[in-house]
């Protein structure tokens, strides 16, 4: 049997890979900040599916938290095969309105945990000559819309570099873009989110099937839905300035409240 770590698993998008992975008989390295519901999950999993379910808890936005994970990927004996690089937050506020603490924090868990979590993960993939990585971006990461669609953009330069020098070792990486999916994220940001249409909402295990169907195929950037590419279609040809000005109206209509 496999194994998968999945990073921010308790909740959302992370918790829809652990449904999926273990009922596909993955075995699972679950890590969260919170103890409690990465036991409560572990055993339901487990109970349901007959695998075999791991609890790290760690906050990735400490470095301790960061080297705790890198030091379970880098264990050759107990080997990862398939890392998703899951955790994250927004912040409520337009650029200066949040504290350079919460920004510098984002950047720590979107860019820095991700960048030596993947690097740990596929260095030993590498060594095996197999492997899969999906780092969770956002289609925030093809629109100018203030630091967390900075840190997602980074998200899938790396991960599509990185994919580019790996090719042909056996190891795969892969960004994936979301749009608005019904999960914690904006509750635990203090958004509202009774202004956005229905239509642009997507089914957190819907996507997961998708994204993993995406990885198969060996992409590196997954969109995993027919509304959200067409609208990442048209965005590549509007004139960035403009761009830029429907990406912040937006924003305010249907961001933060």
């Amino acid at each position: 049997m496999t194994t998968a770590l999945i990073t921010g698993s308790t909740a959302g998008i992370g918790a829809a890979f652990a449904r999926r992975l273990a009922a596909d008989g993955h075995n699972l390295v679950l890590v969260a900040r919170d103890t409690r519901r990465l036991r409560e999950q572990a055993t339901e999993l487990h109970d349901r599916h007959s695998i075999e379910a791991e609890v790290l808890t760690a906050d990735l936005a400490t470095d301790d938290g960061i080297e705790a994970v890198v030091k379970r990927l880098a264990d050759r004996r107990n080997a990862v095969d398939l890392l998703i690089n899951n955790a994250g937050f927004g912040n409520k506020g337009a650029y200066l309105d949040v504290p350079m603490a919460d920004e510098l924090m984002m950047l720590k868990v979107h860019c820095e945990a991700v960048l030596r979590l993947t690097s740990a993960a596929t260095e030993a993939m590498r060594e095996r000559g197999r492997g899969g990585v999906v780092n969770v971006a956002s289609v925030a990461a093809f629109l100018p819309r203030g630091t967390y669609g900075a840190s997602k953009a980074w998200v899938v330069q790396f991960t599509q570099g990185a994919a580019k020098d790996l090719a042909g070792t056996g190891v795969r990486l892969m960004a994936l873009c979301p749009g608005f999916v019904r999960t914690e994220f904006h509750e635990r940001a203090g958004m509202g989110t009774d202004n956005i249409p229905s239509w642009m909402w997507l089914d957190a295990d819907k996507l997961v099937t998708a994204a993993l169907a995406d990885l198969a195929r060996g992409k590196s950037v997954s969109i995993p839905d027919p509304r959200y590419k067409a609208l990442m279609g048209v965005a590549k040809v509007v004139p960035r300035g403009l761009l830029g000005g429907v990406s912040s109206r937006t924003g305010r209509k249907y961001g933060p409240q």
